[in-house]
């Protein structure tokens, strides 16, 4: 490392932050004597707006007073002042009813009687704050009784926790020593029971293994309610002779169901062949009643034609007669106006 170029460069960028300083102090110093300057100057501007404006004020005091103008008395501020009062007293005959003069708490002893209401006021004011700073002494007074109270109440309380705490440990050694006594009596009565448990169990065990269940003794489920009930908790199956029964019995119930079924297949089958025969005896007799519905539609029909033709006979007749009896020169005329 260069030690020496290492403190010339120290050397030299001390050189420079002192110039630096020193430029900066100046600018701070021209600042501040450029501040000063301009404070003056504003404060000399102001002082000479002041005066201008107070040279204004003077002058238009002096020169310009209001009730010089010609229009002063349109602009009177003291005019309404200066005028007559609507109401000189109370009982002012002027002051009618319709005159709206005078009205509730506008008396003219307004002043007066403010300020005796006011004193009033102070007065009940004042009677108030004494109030309240005797209930203020009467309220410190049961504070400090309250406060003593609880102290003495306090007191008690912490004598009779202490009395409860002795007594809570006296019970607590009795406790303990009924708890031990039990504990030791409840191991013997445990000790006991086990070993009863255990001699227990070892005959339930020879009675098991001697008994009929495991034997499977089939008469042990015989059922005392009847021969043909059993109890099903000791039941151990049908014996061969009751299964024969058994099967036998339905076999019995096929051939039955069989021949029940070849009953109601024959019922069906003639069911079938009634109901066939009862069909074709309707379509007979339906086809019957349309022949002779056609039959009696052509009768009606042919009556009709008849009934038509005579009616038909009988208009021309009509019209021939009616056609005789009437002149020529009226039937010509009439021929003429049809054929128009």
């Amino acid at each position: 490392i260069d030690k020496d170029a290492l403190d010339a460069q120290i050397k030299e960028r001390k050189i420079q932050e002192a110039t630096e300083k020193a430029e900066n102090e100046k600018l701070a110093n021209e600042m501040k004597q450029n501040d000063k300057i301009m404070c003056l100057l504003e404060e000399q501007q102001k002082n000479d707006i002041r005066n201008i404006n107070k040279a204004i004020g003077e002058f238009r005091k002096n020169f310009q007073k209001p009730e010089t103008r010609r229009e002063f008395d349109l602009s009177d501020p003291q005019a309404l002042k200066k005028e007559t009062p609507a109401r000189l007293s109370d009982s002012d005959p002027r002051c009618s009813v319709s005159g709206l003069q005078k009205f509730m708490g506008e008396d003219l002893n307004y002043a007066q009687r403010m300020i005796f209401q006011k004193e009033q006021l102070r007065e009940w004011s004042l009677q108030q704050q004494r109030e309240s700073r005797n209930a203020l002494a009467d309220k410190k007074r049961s504070d400090d009784l309250y406060d003593k109270d609880r102290l003495e109440l306090d007191r008690k309380a912490m004598e009779l926790q202490r009395a409860d705490e002795e007594t809570r440990r006296a019970i607590c050694a009795a406790t303990k020593d009924f708890n031990r006594a039990q504990a030791a009596e409840l191991a013997e009565r445990k000790k006991l029971e086990k070993y009863q448990t255990m001699k227990d169990d070892m005959a339930e065990i020879s009675n098991l293994l001697r008994g009929d269940l495991l034997c499977e003794n089939p008469e042990q489920a015989a059922s005392s309610f009847g021969s043909h009930r059993v109890m099903t908790d000791r039941w151990k199956g049908m014996s061969r002779d009751e299964l024969m029964a058994i099967r036998n019995s339905q076999q019995q119930q096929i051939l039955e169901k069989q021949r029940l079924k070849e009953e109601e297949h024959q019922r069906n089958a003639e069911w079938d062949r009634q109901r066939v025969q009862a069909a074709r005896a309707q379509l007979l007799l339906e086809r019957q009643q349309q022949r002779q519905t056609q039959e009696w539609r052509r009768a009606v029909d042919s009556i009709n034609a008849e009934l038509s033709q005579e009616q038909k006979s009988k208009n021309m007749h009509l019209k021939e007669e009616e056609y005789s009896n009437v002149p020529t020169a009226e039937y010509y005329a009439q021929f003429n106006t049809t054929s128009r």
